[in-house]
């Protein structure tokens, strides 16, 4: 098994380096990305600083200056693939980037002053503290400017995915990876539970369909559950807040939240009744249109191992019926149920961004959806690779699972 399991960890190395460089060749080149946001954005601030138009002002002209500082920000001028290195940690990226005159100290940050001097001999330049040229800076580096007598000084750093350095957000303005430590955690409990009541109902009601096929009960609970998928869960979120969120005289649940103003305050008792109380209507608006798929994938695999030669046999050999049905069956019956555990897990994990916009949580589905609309690259690349995460691990907990319940199936 400990092969196996480092088989698959190596295969989902390169799977993860693919996965994410589609995801980041798309976003760079597609248009309206972070460089043309930005450059658009420019181009505003150029008009309304002019006096211009809206529309006037698309066309307005951007500094040099600034628009070689945007560039360099965004690194366009650099390849696809160095890019994508230096977004994933692999390869140093300019960091504490200035333009600065040569032959003039200029303050580069915290207090710090450097002093840029061309060396006759080389043709290149020194990087000097300022009023100390006894010997150069060895973490600074130079490259060239379009501006005359300018050059830009910068330092490097690995920085990126691999060292858990996703970028600032350009709408919160704050670190991506301080807004997912925040919002992740409510994500992950609506996720877990409703992962767990997920398989718990519709493993009994698809055993219990299965075993009364062809009744009232599985007529009327199969008419239930395909009308429940066919309800996005935003809407049936929206009519649950409605009838039972203080929309009509029952405002038995919150409009919204995940809990009360006063939480931190509350005893543990009263927290845990606090988070229940939040959590009735999302979790109901998570959970209701996922039991379709897994209690008819629950209720035909058990119908259809009811049918196999080895079930006959063990009746006919006399063993009684729930024998038969929960020691013989029923291991056989939910493989199908177990390979899909891996899916469901990411699917639950990431959050619903709509249900979580519907009520108002602030979880990382309704973080990276309004990253989406606000076009916040680094939040949305941060989620894609969550995402990505996630699925190739469950596709590993899912193979083995597959391997505890299934004994045909052999790691070697």
């Amino acid at each position: 098994m400990l092969q196996y399991i480092i088989r698959r960890l190596l295969l989902a190395i390169p799977t993860f380096f693919g996965a994410t460089f589609v995801v980041f060749f798309i976003v760079q080149f597609a248009p309206g990305g972070p460089y043309d946001q930005q450059l658009n954005a420019l181009r505003k601030g150029q008009g309304a600083e002019g006096g211009g138009s809206a529309i006037g002002s698309e066309t307005m002209s951007i500094p040099p200056s600034q628009l070689e500082a945007l560039q360099r920000y965004y690194q366009v001028q650099e390849p696809i693939w160095k890019r994508y290195c230096m977004w994933l940690g692999l390869v140093p990226r300019p960091t504490n980037d200035y333009l600065v005159q040569v032959g003039t100290p200029q303050n580069v940050g915290g207090g710090f002053r450097v002093d840029v001097v061309r060396d006759q001999a080389s043709g290149g330049y020194l990087v000097y503290k300022a009023g100390d040229r006894s010997a150069p800076l060895a973490d600074w580096y130079v490259d060239p400017s379009q501006k005359a007598n300018s050059v830009w000084v910068y330092q490097r750093e690995i920085s990126g995915i691999f060292t858990l350095d996703f970028g600032i957000s350009f709408q919160y303005r704050k670190p991506v990876t301080e807004l997912i430590r925040e919002r992740i955690p409510v994500s992950m409990q609506f996720g877990l539970i409703s992962f767990v009541i997920t398989y718990v109902v519709c493993f009994y009601l698809g055993t219990q369909k299965a075993l009364r096929h062809g009744s009232n009960f599985d007529v009327i609970s199969s008419s239930i559950v395909f009308i429940a998928f066919s309800i996005p869960g935003w809407a049936l979120g929206g009519v649950l807040l409605v009838v039972l969120g203080g929309g009509s005289d029952l405002a038995l649940f919150p409009t919204g939240g995940f809990q009360s103003d006063d939480y931190e305050s509350l005893t543990l008792i009263e927290m845990i009744a606090d988070r229940v109380w939040y959590f009735v209507l999302p979790t109901i608006a998570y959970t209701l249109g996922g039991f379709a798929s897994i209690t008819l994938l629950m209720k035909n695999s058990l119908l259809d191992t009811l049918g196999q030669d080895f079930i006959r046999t063990a009746y006919a050999k006399g063993l009684r019926e729930d024998r038969v049905i929960w020691m013989h069956a029923m291991r056989n019956s939910v493989i199908p149920l177990v390979a899909s555990i891996g899916g469901i897990i990411g699917i639950f994990l990431a959050g619903n961004y709509l249900v979580e916009y519907a009520f108002n949580i602030d979880g990382i589905g309704r973080l990276s959806f309004e990253a989406i609309r606000s076009r916040d690259s680094n939040v949305f690349f941060a989620f894609a690779v969550i995402s990505i995460i996630i699925t190739l691990v469950g596709s590993i907990i899912s193979d083995l699972m597959l391997a505890l319940v299934d004994p045909r199936i052999r790691f070697s």
